[in-house]
């Protein structure tokens, strides 16, 4: 069978597209990668969060295959909204990669380590709520561009650190181009690590060719994550960190929500019987609808919006 690829140009897409169509081609499958811009990686001088949030770098490729141009997409999973337009959906979830969030810094080795008022580069409002709780005094500047020309930046001392996740680090071998990575410790996206393929619903024979590519481990704990997030109706760019594990018959989940500037933060950490599966998420989330989530990310929003980065 002969498989459409569509994925972003970035060079971290394309080596998640490479991967993937590697896999296929191992399992007797022609495929070809189609290159495509989504609105994430066109708008570059406004942080993620003022523009949009939910499928900023999903769209295109999810047009592509309602059109039929593709027959599957590509996505990081945590790029990827809960809920999906009518005709698509989520068919395989990928065996998932370190989950942590990562301080790369040609002078520190750790945040604790930084500078009083050190310049800091993310997109993330999650990672920003994370790091200034921990250190406030930090000047988080929003870093957009590829993952080179941020590199670049940090390289020409524009910042004194930025962050990444260590599933790109470590798929682009970005190890070599920097003097110090060092865990943050963070909680990370929901998702994160883990590379989702989207299809069109009514493409049966594409999605059971491709079924082998699912990780049953990985689809658990995206659930939960997913749920969660799902549940508080929070989109790809709100600040919620979620991570579940899977360890036998019982999956540990650390969740953390709050304000954009770290003063103000709900955190848990559960476990819960692994048969639950998704709804581990959904009662996890409860919780925190009960102890004044939705206010506390209503208000973050409202920061956000008012927030020069």
């Amino acid at each position: 069978m002969k498989i459409r690829i569509a994925s972003r140009k970035s060079a971290l897409a394309m080596w998640q597209s490479e991967h993937i169509k590697k896999r296929l081609e191992a399992a007797g499958h022609e495929c070809e990668i189609i290159k495509m811009s989504t609105k994430g990686d066109v708008i570059l001088d406004t942080p993620l969060a003022k523009i949009g949030g939910k499928g900023l770098f999903t769209k295109e490729l999810e047009n592509a295959l309602l059109e039929g141009r593709a027959d599957i997409a590509v996505h990081s999973l945590k790029d990827v909204p809960t809920r999906f337009e009518a005709g698509l959906e989520l068919a395989c979830v990928c065996s998932r990669e370190n989950t942590n969030d990562c301080l790369l810094s040609m002078n520190y080795t750790s945040l604790e380590g930084l500078r009083l008022g050190a310049r800091v580069g993310t997109t993330s409002l999650r990672r920003r709520m994370q790091i200034l709780a921990r250190r406030p005094d930090l000047k988080v500047i929003s870093l957009r561009g590829n993952v080179n020309s941020r590199i670049s930046k940090l390289q020409n001392g524009v910042f004194d650190a930025i962050i990444l996740a260590r599933a790109g680090i470590t798929r682009l071998g970005l190890e070599k181009l920097v003097n110090h990575i060092s865990p943050l410790g963070t909680v990370p996206a929901m998702g994160q690590g883990a590379l989702g393929i989207e299809i069109a619903s009514q493409n049966s024979a594409v999605k059971e060719a491709i079924a082998f590519l699912n990780d049953e481990k990985s689809v658990i704990e995206t659930s939960i994550e997913r749920a969660f997030v799902d549940t508080l109706n929070g989109g790809c760019q709100a600040p919620i960190g979620i991570s579940a594990v899977l360890s036998g018959d019982k999956v540990r989940v650390k969740a953390i929500l709050g304000l954009v500037d770290g003063s103000e933060i709900l955190s848990a950490e559960r476990e819960f019987c692994a048969k639950l599966g998704s709804e581990a998420g959904v009662i996890l989330a409860r919780e925190f609808i009960a102890r004044g989530a939705k206010e506390l990310l209503e208000r973050s929003e409202q920061m956000s919006n008012a927030m020069e980065f």
